[in-house]
């Protein structure tokens, strides 16, 4: 019997696997007819194009190098991953927009702007948390505190007022912290409570505290305040503290007398408080301020006051007429229905602010209306940066990650003024117009190329906005030899804020002119 000879393959050719085998190409039947559609994983391309411009930044105002070098992570085996390709894979993240640590997986195939930002390949999110796990609380807030400083630091020596506030995060699941506490939002539901501290009007954070959800009170983070003015120099100190009613008690206005700072905080309407407003409904000096509103200085001593102290009476005239008899259920409050005048029968709403400021009452009460821009502060980082995401079930990851998007928020938000230094762009309208656009990178003779294509409608606009960054990056470069790492950042920020300082440069201080 002879059998058939065994069935060869040519050389070249292999035997293929269907069910591994990955498809080339694809139809697909649109209104503009059928097109093929082709992957190619290989390819050098990238949704974030216009990265480079904020990368260079980054570079020539020392910023990202110090930062990775400086952070007290550590690992020991030699299969772990390096700290900048960590750091930078929260950096991506953060400026993306991204909101939980698995949305990092998204930027695994970004092969282009990991390797500008000198790392080797884009983390796991797994990795990623390990990492905040891994690094020692006490040091990894300092290391973040110190970046966090340096970044805003040379915009103190300009006149500046400190706003504190704090916001509630809503927790879902079982966290360390996430307590009952107040939430007007969603009563009942556990959650952080985020205490800030920002450079008013500029949208620039100084520090962030994350909480549990009962410690909402500004005796709980007050102490992170005072902490905040001694690293400080005493000449850069705000020339007032700002707060809203939670700020109005005698511990922290007689700690801020103690300390030479002066304050503008707002009351709660206690029963004192409405009784001086009783007191006062008729009297005669009241100035207008704005948009209809009334203002009159005046003095009060609560019980709980060791001394009386400036109160500012605010108040508008309400737009319909509750004028009603006393006796009926309908009645107006106590303080205005004993008034017998009919003019004073009309009903007003009120705000009393207290302060250790000698101005005017106009002035303080466009100071405290100032302070509503606080609360845009927190709808953009919260809704647009992932203050309101990023969650694990330790909170330490959780005070780590809220700094480290602080940091990063003040780093975009100074970039993106150097583009447009008129004006303050949130997120939602500056990553789209300075960040987003599809980028294929192309090598030829040693040379890379980047090529752009943005879809925005303004892309023109922002082609001229880069063109004119980067002839001021050029011109730095140019001397950069000759300045240590903080001139070159006081450079920057002169040029970034040249709205806000007028024009004028700021000077680094003697001190440091030797190198930071």
């Amino acid at each position: 019997m002879v059998l058939p000879p065994k069935v060869v393959h040519p050389n070249g050719d292999q035997e293929v696997s269907l069910k591994k085998r990955e498809i080339a190409s694809l139809v697909a039947d649109t209104f503009d007819g059928k097109i093929h559609i082709e992957w190619d994983p290989q390819a050098q391309v990238t949704p974030l194009g216009q990265l480079p411009f904020f990368i260079q930044y980054l570079k020539i105002g020392h910023l990202f190098e110090p930062w990775v070098d400086a952070c007290p992570l550590t690992y020991k085996s030699n299969n772990a991953p390096q700290k900048v390709n960590v750091l930078g894979s929260f950096l991506l993240s953060i400026l993306a927009g991204h909101t939980r640590y698995a949305h990092i997986t998204s930027l695994m195939g970004d092969s282009v702007n990991a390797k500008l930002l000198g790392m080797s390949k884009v983390v796991s999110d797994d990795c990623a948390r390990r990492a905040l796990n891994r690094i020692d609380e006490k040091a990894g807030i300092r290391w973040l505190q110190d970046h966090l400083y340096r970044c805003y630091s040379p915009l103190l020596s300009q006149p500046w007022i400190l706003d504190s506030d704090v916001t509630v995060k809503p927790l879902y699941g079982k966290q360390e912290g996430a307590v009952v506490g107040y939430n007007p939002h969603k009563p009942g539901r556990p959650s952080h409570t985020y205490h800030t501290y920002m450079i008013a009007n500029l949208r620039l954070i100084l520090d962030v505290e994350v909480q549990a959800g009962n410690l909402s009170s500004s005796a709980y983070f007050a102490p992170a305040l005072w902490t905040i003015l001694e690293r400080i120099p005493r000449s850069d100190w705000p020339k007032f503290i700002r707060g809203d009613c939670d700020w109005g008690s005698d511990p922290i206005m007689t700690e801020a007398e103690k300390r030479g700072i002066n304050y503008l905080f707002k009351l709660r309407q206690s029963a004192n408080v409405k009784k001086l407003i009783l007191q006062q409904h008729c009297r005669a000096g009241w100035e207008r301020t704005v948009d209809g509103w009334e203002a009159l200085s005046t003095e009060l001593k609560l019980s709980t006051w060791k001394q009386p102290r400036r109160v500012v009476l605010v108040r508008r005239r309400l737009s319909r007429s509750i004028v009603v008899a006393p006796d009926t259920q309908k009645a107006l409050p106590e303080q205005l229905s004993l008034i017998e005048p009919a003019e004073s029968m009309a009903a007003f709403e009120y705000s009393v602010l207290v302060t250790s400021l000698n101005s005017e009452v106009i002035s303080i009460v466009q100071h405290y209306r100032d302070r509503a821009d606080c609360e845009n502060n927190f709808d953009e980082i919260k809704n647009q940066w992932g203050w309101g995401g990023f969650v694990t079930q330790k909170i330490k990851p959780c005070r780590l990650i809220a700094r480290m998007i602080a940091l990063i928020y003040n780093w975009w938000s100074l970039f993106v003024r150097l583009a447009e230094p008129e004006k303050h762009y949130e997120a939602i309208v500056s990553r789209p117009l300075l960040l987003h656009g599809v980028g294929k990178q192309t090598s030829h003779a040693a040379q890379k190329t980047l090529t752009i294509t943005s879809t925005h409608g303004r892309a023109s606009y922002v082609r001229a906005a880069y063109q004119r960054v980067s002839e001021f990056f050029d011109d730095l470069k140019a001397i950069a030899p000759q300045l240590t790492p903080l001139q070159c950042w006081y450079r920057i920020l002169s040029e970034a804020m040249k709205k806000y300082l007028q024009g004028a440069l700021l000077k680094p201080p003697d001190l440091f002119a030797c190198g930071y």
